[in-house]
């Protein structure tokens, strides 16, 4: 046999066999290159008078790219045929493993038989079948075939988490998709599922049109509830999910969702609508009622500085949300707006409208702003460090039933930070801002129920403040501390808080450690805190590669008490401590934020975060305490206990619980919840329940079950 004429042989056989394997896959398919070929075999014998050659015991062709093996390969020339035989095994270039007990191929290797195929694919998804055949080169049919996307082990006797065993399965390779007749779907070996016929895409698709995994639930609003989701891949910009919500007490519920990608920014919408009947609280009455709610949100690249963009949310009815399940939000804000940032400096215009959901919200006093604009110039830094800033805010609110009010607000700021030889770190800072107001239907703070102030209103607010902190640190071995001494002094006149001027943006503010130092603790403009004070307080710390602990407390000292009403915490002088405490010491995590009445020193404002143990058996834990102030505190007293925990039991699997518990004398249960989730490499499920005790008008109390089943790639 000629040299020339083998290579020739061992090139078509690896071709061949390379390109039946590939097009038998669900992948894409790897061409052999046009290169040397290496060949190894006990013997190769040439048959002069048939033309078959034969190369027997441990065969082995390898090419750049691909390597096959067999007991035996057999080419035929004149029947133009090829066959491996035995322990046929083919390594592709991206991973994939072919395997098969014999192969047989013709017509210039475009078609082909495979007995005992087993397929395993790069991303550890298998086929097996007793037997597979190829036509045209792009269509594989597997008979008796079975697929899975979960990981086996070699010796394993227990079933794959999933499988689907089919009487026949088609991948055809120009669609890219695998069909299925007479599937049989089983969970660790129990057959589940029985259909005629289905299709997924195959593994090298990323995006496909086809039904994702349902969800299927049950509560005692609705009744026993399936969701099934459509996806629909419209371009590769742009997608849309479809899903109809099949409720047995209340009908059917249509959601969407619509995502797209420009080539200067994306956005997306959500919604959803139904019609079930009337309801007068919890009472059903005649006839239907439309219910719904949309959501959208985008953001767009201007040009390098400038960017635009919107969030928004509205539903039909202050009850539809809660009621489907499909948000707990009591406050719907919409916003739209235009922002620059260049370098240090800000600039931007907002319009802001809300819905609020809440039983006593009226819509008639809700604030629409159009528009609210901000900007902020900072200046090069001085020789020692200075630097100086520009402000400025205007915007309006309207209400439909209640005060309308303009303002203007400007501000010029000067600061200097200094650090001392010995290290304390000192900030000098000044501050200069003018506001001017406009007021249309304001009621009196003296008679609210009938009298309606109109009227302008300005003001001239000037502060000066020096900061100082004093970091002392020691290193050790294994941990370094830290000891931090904090002051600040502010010098501003008395006042500024004029009667008529409404209090639209900080009417809820608290006295925290986050503020201690802060030269005024409203968040918005609209409330001043005027008078001379001192800030103080100290950190202490401890700190190593994998463990910290800190915690700080504080409180200010004013030069006479100022107009804080009661329960705010500056409300005496001196004023109540407020502190923080944060540990992260092996599996532990604590954070606490505290108000501590200046005299008994009684907790006024507690709320703590604990979660302990590794990740496979953690617990946690969440208190707040807030007492009660209708003034400062938008809602009042509250003290509640949240507790939850998350477990594995055995490998794969865990569970979860949690609770919210109010501590209120005619508080107790408000939630209660169980989870069981298993999951592994090609699947997840989860099964929950969660009991609700908490009514709010056509929401009563109750329980709601779902169970999720994911497959991958299968959906």
């Amino acid at each position: 046999m000629r040299l020339g004429g083998l290579r020739r042989w061992v090139r078509l056989v690896a071709a061949g066999l390379g390109l039946v394997f590939a097009l038998a896959l669900p992948a894409v398919a790897q061409r052999v290159a046009n290169g040397l070929v290496l060949i190894s075999a006990d013997t190769i014998t040439h048959d002069q008078a048939t033309g078959v050659v034969t190369a027997s015991g441990k065969v082995e062709l390898a090419t750049e790219t691909q390597t096959l093996l067999a007991d035996q390969v057999i080419w035929d020339p004149a029947k133009d045929r090829v066959r491996a035989v035995g322990n046929v095994a083919l390594v592709q270039p991206d991973g994939e493993v072919v395997l098969a007990d014999e192969v047989e191929l013709t017509d210039q290797f475009r078609n082909g038989f495979v007995s005992g195929l087993r397929v395993l694919l790069a991303d550890q998804s298998r086929f097996a079948a007793t037997e597979a055949t190829r036509a045209d080169g792009t269509r594989t049919e597997m008979l008796n075939a079975i697929f899975t996307a979960c990981a086996t082990c070699a010796g394993d006797p227990n079933p794959p988490a999933w499988q689907v065993k089919a009487a026949r399965i088609v991948h055809d390779k120009d669609a890219r998709k695998v069909y299925y007749e007479h599937a049989r779907l089983e969970l660790f070996g129990v057959p589940t599922l029985y259909t005629p016929y289905f299709s997924h895409a195959d593994p090298t698709v990323r995006r496909l049109s086809g039904i994702l995994a349902p969800t299927y639930g049950t509560n005692n609003q609705l009744g026993a509830t399936l969701e099934v989701p459509y996806y629909i891949n419209i371009a590769p910009d742009r997608d849309a999910t479809i899903t109809p919500m099949f409720t047995t007490r209340e009908g059917p519920v249509l959601k969407g969702e619509y995502r797209q990608a420009t080539p200067k920014g994306s956005f997306e919408t959500r919604g959803s609508i139904t019609q079930p009947r009337a309801r007068d609280g919890l009472e059903l009455t005649d006839g239907r009622d439309t219910r719904g709610h949309v959501e959208a949100n985008g953001q767009w690249k201007i040009d390098d500085v400038f960017r635009w963009g919107f969030t928004g949310a509205r539903a039909t009815d202050d009850t539809y949300l809660r009621r489907y399940e499909i948000s707990n939000e009591d406050t719907l804000v919409t916003n739209a707006f235009v922002e620059g940032i260049d370098g240090r400096n800000y600039a931007s215009v907002n319009a802001w409208a809300f819905q609020g959901l809440r039983a006593d919200d009226d819509p008639g006093h809700t604030p629409l702003v159009l528009p609210m604009i901000d900007y902020v110039l900072y200046g090069p830094p001085g020789r020692l460090g200075q630097y100086a800033s520009l402000d400025a805010n205007a915007l309006a609110i309207r209400r439909s039933d209640g005060a309308d009010t303009m303002r203007i607000s400007t501000g010029a700021s000067w600061r200097l930070p200094y650090t001392s030889p010995r290290g304390d770190v000192y900030q000098l800072s000044a501050r200069l801002r003018a506001d001017a107001y406009a007021i249309d239907g304001q009621r009196s703070l003296g008679d609210p129920a009938t009298l309606v102030v109109d009227g302008l209103e300005a003001r001239l607010l000037p502060r000066v403040a020096i900061d100082w902190r004093y970091p002392l640190v020691r290193g050790g071995s294994r941990y370094d501390f830290l000891v931090e001494p904090i002051a600040s002094v502010i010098l501003a006149p008395y006042g500024g808080n004029p009667r008529l001027i409404p209090n639209e943006d900080s009417p809820s503010f608290q006295f925290d450690d986050t503020n201690l130092l802060s030269p005024t603790r409203f968040p918005g403009r609209d409330r001043w805190e005027g008078g001379p004070r001192i800030n103080y307080g100290i950190k202490l710390g401890t700190y190593s590669a994998t463990n910290s602990a800190y915690a700080m407390i504080g409180q200010t000292v004013r030069a006479r008490d100022d107009t804080f009403p009661p329960g705010s915490g500056l409300e005496k002088n001196p004023s109540d401590y407020v502190g923080r405490i944060n540990v992260q010491w092996g599996d532990v995590d604590l954070q606490q934020r505290f108000r501590m009445n200046r005299d008994s020193l009684s907790l006024r404002r507690n709320e703590v975060d604990l979660a302990v143990g590794p990740e496979a058996a953690r617990l946690s834990a969440g208190y707040v305490y807030l007492t009660e102030d209708l003034e400062t505190d938008e809602f009042g007293q509250r003290e509640e206990l949240s507790l939850g925990g998350q477990f594995q039991i055995r490998r794969g699997w865990s569970v979860t619980a949690r609770s919210t518990h109010d501590l209120r004398d005619d508080g107790g249960l408000r939630l209660a919840g169980f989870g069981l989730v298993y999951e592994c490499d090609c699947m997840k499920v989860s099964l929950e329940m969660v009991r609700r005790l908490t009514e709010d008008r056509d929401v009563p109390r109750s329980t709601s079950i779902s169970l999720r089943l994911n497959l991958r790639h299968l959906g």
